[in-house]
């Protein structure tokens, strides 16, 4: 028994996490002084055309600061809400043959939930746009 409770000691041990640990330093290092020696090195030349807000060759009208109706802000929410959706069926579409009956029930109930969720959408207005 003692020799089942030390091998699972040696196989999760905090030593086992250094080289990762360094080659987080190491890459957090090499962005920093990338950076930094970028500022130092490179050519600073500021004049009134280089610090002006580039428009694709556009003339620049008005304030970019205008109000803009939430509907954008919630179609966009609402499409990342149910564009992960389709992310989470990957891992059953692969696993799908191992997974069975009870994944097809779990994949049935996610289902249900987004199209609760979508009716819900509809029914509250959510996604019409003449108000």
């Amino acid at each position: 028994m003692h020799f089942f409770l030390l091998q699972a000691t040696e196989v999760n041990s905090a030593s086992n996490y250094l080289p990762i640990g360094l080659q987080l330093i190491f890459a957090i290092g090499l962005v920093a002084v990338i950076i930094a020696g970028s500022n130092l090195l490179g050519p600073k030349r500021t004049t009134n055309d280089k610090l002006q807000n580039f428009e694709s060759g556009i003339e620049i009208k008005g304030n970019a600061r205008q109000p803009v109706a939430i509907k954008y802000f919630l179609v966009a929410i609402l499409f990342v809400l149910f564009d992960v959706e389709v992310i989470f069926f990957y891992p059953y579409a692969v696993n799908f043959r191992e997974l069975g009956w009870p994944g097809f029930i779990a994949v049935i109930v996610f289902v249900s939930l987004f199209i609760t969720g979508l009716i819900y959408i509809f029914k509250k207005g959510a996604l019409k746009w003449e108000e």
